[in-house]
């Protein structure tokens, strides 16, 4: 046993003739048993892998247990599982700002349409705010620049009340009304549901009223026009503030005995207070385009 100890020793210190030699000097070998063993070129009787020694008298790693799974492939067993089981299908919710009606249940709307047949134009506001329903008139909050910047922008010749909204049609051909009819503190708390509803009464009282334009007055109102008649979300490369394009004009008559082009359209940012990303300039803005349309002497919503 000490000879053969002195053999391998010998033949380990040894240069190797080649690569492919060191290698035969440890080969696997199938046993009758279909046991596999380490197999030297020179020495037959060395121990198997399955024992605690070596080729050269180092102890062996113990393999893994077929039953143990390393964390790793824990890791990539739960992500394939993960990956093959269908993933429950999500409901559509509505705005975490959205208030049903039973949370303004208790107000009683005041406000009313300011129309009139053959208007110059007609102001399209959200829904009246609470301080709007509960007097009755038209962007009536101290907060609404909706008054200031009609006259600023010179739709009105002066500045006038929110108490002066059901004068404008005979003072200034001018009209106002919403697309949705109920009343809360913020118009983010209506569905987007309320707000497509409301588009084809608008189109009803453009057909009736047949107004020169209407002005847009919100982003929010022309997104549902536009979802209503298109089909689909506006793109941001579609979407422009101003006057559009003669497709989309409002309440067309096609048919019948006294067939109508339509109300031109004007789209303008709010005035409501609330929008605090907009400056007063950028809201005034916003009207300069229709600004000049309510000229005629005098005697002739956001948060609205």
């Amino acid at each position: 046993m000490h000879q053969d100890r002195e053999a391998l020793y010998k033949m380990d210190q040894a240069p190797a003739s080649s690569f492919g030699g060191a290698l035969q000097q440890y080969a696997f070998e199938e046993t009758p048993n279909r046991r596999v063993t380490w197999q030297s070129s020179s020495i037959k009787d060395q121990p198997s892998p399955t024992t605690t020694a070596s080729p050269r008298g180092r102890p062996l790693p113990k393999a893994p247990s077929s039953q143990t799974s390393s964390p790793a492939t824990s890791t990539k067993r739960k992500a394939a599982n993960s990956t093959t089981s269908p993933l429950p299908s999500k409901k559509k919710r509505p705005s975490s700002s959205y208030a049903p009606p039973s949370k303004y249940a208790h107000l009683t709307n005041l406000l009313t349409d300011s129309l009139a047949p053959n208007l110059i134009c007609v102001f399209i506001g959200v829904n009246p705010g609470i301080r709007t329903a509960t007097t009755g008139h038209a962007y009536s909050h101290p907060s609404n620049l909706f008054w200031k910047l009609c006259h600023s922008s010179g739709c009105t010749p002066r500045l006038c009340k929110p108490e002066e909204d059901h004068d404008l049609p005979h003072l200034y051909a001018l009209g106002h009304t919403n697309i949705v009819k109920r009343p809360t503190k913020d118009a983010s708390e209506l569905s987007r549901e309320e707000m497509d509803e409301g588009v084809e009464v608008l189109e009803e009282k453009c057909r009736r009223w047949r107004p020169e334009s209407v002005c847009i007055v919100g982003k929010s109102i022309w997104e549902s026009l536009w979802r209503v008649r298109h089909g689909r979300k506006i793109g941001k490369e579609e979407f422009r503030y101003g006057w559009q394009d003669e497709g989309e004009n409002m309440g067309v008559v096609k048919e019948g005995e006294d067939p109508w082009e339509g109300a031109k359209v004007f789209v303008a940012t709010t005035t409501s207070g609330l929008a605090a990303g907009m400056r007063p300039h950028e809201k005034e803005g916003g009207l300069e385009g229709i600004g000049g349309v309510g000229e005629k002497e005098e005697g002739g919503e956001g948060d609205s």
